[in-house]
């Protein structure tokens, strides 16, 4: 990748020694761009104008901040969302008050996220659970708007998901949608769905619920010649997965 620093430097090489000085200042110019994590013009400009760049610990608490904003105003349960998600993560005194400046940074709306986010889409696990942290916040307030929801897709577009993959994702955290936990017939047909019994240990369930979902998942058929009838029966089929693991988490309470 070449950088608009290293472009800068390389040019300015040319015209003071020519060759040599492009190779030298196209060196020079990419230690820079690296230091100060300038992904394309876009990101030098937000430098120049004094914006700092943004650390990996902050871009979940940016985005998080930009979904709570997104539907024009913040309301006291995304504030105790993003308090919970500094708790999940263990934050405290100094990484703390960074998380909080990144949601209130976030709410501004004024930060380009798609280098960092595909620069993370290299890191799975993180993507994925800066996806899962996403759709929490999303339904903090009990609903998920147009804007939401095409905020999350696109990331995970950047992250490297499909939209059907983030979608469902949305299911495992949707009030509304969530089967009733008092009534046995559910649960009983949640464990037979995922093929682990009452009393399979948690990380074995989790194992099984993944190795289900990878192996019916719709991104799968994506450029291999499916029908529509056959995306439409992997959507439905990992749907009832994700349905049937939060039952089965809730119950369980793990």
């Amino acid at each position: 990748m070449l950088w608009p620093v290293t472009l800068i430097g390389a040019a300015a090489g040319f015209a003071i020694a020519s060759i040599p000085g492009t190779l030298l200042g196209a060196l020079l110019g990419q230690a820079m761009d690296r230091q100060l994590r300038v992904q394309d013009w876009p990101d030098l400009l937000e430098r120049l104008s004094g914006r700092s760049a943004l650390r990996d610990d902050e871009v979940l608490f940016v985005l998080l901040g930009r979904l709570a904003k997104s539907s024009g105003r913040v309301v006291d349960g995304h504030i105790q969302q993003a308090q919970l998600e500094m708790r999940r993560l263990g934050l405290e005194g100094g990484s703390r008050k960074r998380a909080i400046t990144a949601f209130n940074r976030g709410k501004a709306g004024r930060d380009r996220l798609r280098g960092h986010l595909l620069r993370l889409s290299r890191q799975p696990n993180t993507a994925e659970g800066l996806l899962r942290a996403c759709w929490r916040m999303i339904w903090a307030d009990g609903r998920a708007t147009r804007e939401e929801r095409e905020l999350i897709v696109q990331w995970g577009k950047w992250l490297g998901w499909g939209q059907v993959r983030v979608q469902g994702l949305s299911l495992e955290y949707e009030p509304q949608k969530a089967v009733p936990a008092g009534r046995g017939t559910h649960y009983q047909d949640a464990l037979r769905l995922l093929g682990v019994a009452a009393n399979t240990e948690p990380a074995q369930i989790k194992r099984a619920y993944r190795r289900l979902l990878s192996r019916h998942h719709p991104d799968k058929l994506t450029g291999n010649g499916a029908t529509p009838a056959q995306v439409r029966e992997a959507t439905e089929r990992t749907r009832d997965l994700h349905q049937a693991y939060a039952l089965v988490r809730q119950r369980r309470d793990f």
